[in-house]
């Protein structure tokens, strides 16, 4: 731990190479005010911070910069994730206040609304189908032929994909369908619920198929992610090798969904901040990210996040993302 004064320092440091991505000089410590010092002090102190591993000298004549070691006691220092300003609380408010559509839809749209938020690349993880019960499935005509099966499931997804048929199904006998379906799959888990026959052939043909092709859409539907406002990596980085690398872990599904959750497995309270060396991911050396979980009807469905640099702004970007994880949970257990 750090006493009183080098936390001030490194919390001084921290703040202004956020703001300014310049190295922060002793003199500017100094004239913060946090501390009543002379720069002579404060050069001492930042000595001993670099010396611990807190700050790094880019150039002898130059200030400090932080590192992940600096970074991450900053970060631990928060209370709390600080606060979205009026604008963006309004934004914030008025996005979920029209918010509707296919949860795909609304997904993605969230990943954009983060990044506006942020303006770093906003990850949004679909709802874990793991658990998830059939909330109501329907089969509906489209043509002769041709019929739409939907499932909504309980954690906010909508499973739906189309079924061709081998015979004429009029509307009566896919009502009889859909009434069987819901009988027997409500309330289980789409993948384990069990049709049982009804002893009329066309109908079981068809509870059968329907059955099985929402099974199908839900194995393909695993693992859905969402990611907005990519092109902003750009300005937040300096090197484009960094940038390049960055956007090609990004196209990197499997990856990036690993990353997320190995992440939130990290905290035992949320926002969950891994900076830096901490995400194992050598591309990602220079960024943070930060996550929290959404729930849907208390129980944890996805997971919402932003990555930037290392010298993101923490207050605001856990604040961003505690309060978009909070009102979209909400919305998707509002049906």
């Amino acid at each position: 731990m750090l006493d009183d004064r080098k936390a001030a320092i490194l919390r001084v440091v921290v703040e202004e190479y956020i703001q300014t991505a310049q190295p922060v000089g002793s003199a500017h410590v100094a004239r913060s005010g946090v501390m009543a010092v002379s720069p002579a002090t404060v050069r001492n102190e930042m000595a001993v911070l670099e010396h611990d591993g807190y700050l790094v000298q880019p150039h002898t004549s130059a200030g400090r910069v932080p590192t992940d070691k600096g970074y991450r006691f900053f970060v631990d220092q928060l209370t709390e994730p600080g606060s979205l300003p009026a604008a963006q609380r309004h934004l914030v408010r008025d996005f979920f206040a029209v918010a509707h559509g296919e949860l795909e839809q609304m997904l993605h749209d969230t990943s954009t609304l983060l990044s506006r938020l942020t303006d770093y690349a906003a990850v949004v993880l679909g709802p874990a189908p793991e658990g998830a019960t059939v909330r109501s499935v329907q089969v509906v005509g489209l043509g002769p032929r041709v019929a739409l099966v939907v499932a909504v499931l309980s954690n906010g997804a909508v499973e739906k994909t189309t079924l061709e048929l081998g015979e004429d199904v009029g509307e009566e006998r896919l009502a009889a369908v859909s009434a069987h379906l819901s009988a027997h799959m409500v309330g289980r888990p789409l993948a384990d619920a069990a049709v049982p026959a009804t002893g009329d052939r066309l109908t079981d043909t068809v509870a059968d198929a329907s059955r099985d092709v929402l099974v199908r859409q839900h194995d393909v539907d695993r693992d859905q992610m969402f990611v907005g406002g990519a092109s902003r990596m750009a300005s937040a980085f300096d090197a484009v090798d960094t940038v390049r690398q960055v956007l090609a872990i990004l196209e990197q599904q499997y990856v990036v969904v690993s990353l997320v959750r190995e992440v939130l497995e990290q905290g035992a309270e949320t926002p969950v901040v891994s900076i830096g060396a901490e995400l194992g991911v050598q591309p990602l050396a220079e960024c943070s990210i930060v996550v929290a979980p959404y729930e849907v009807e208390g129980e944890q469905a996805g997971t919402v996040g932003v990555l930037g640099p290392t010298r993101m702004n923490y207050p605001q970007a856990m604040a961003a993302v505690a309060v978009v994880s909070k009102r979209l949970g909400r919305r998707l257990s509002e049906g």
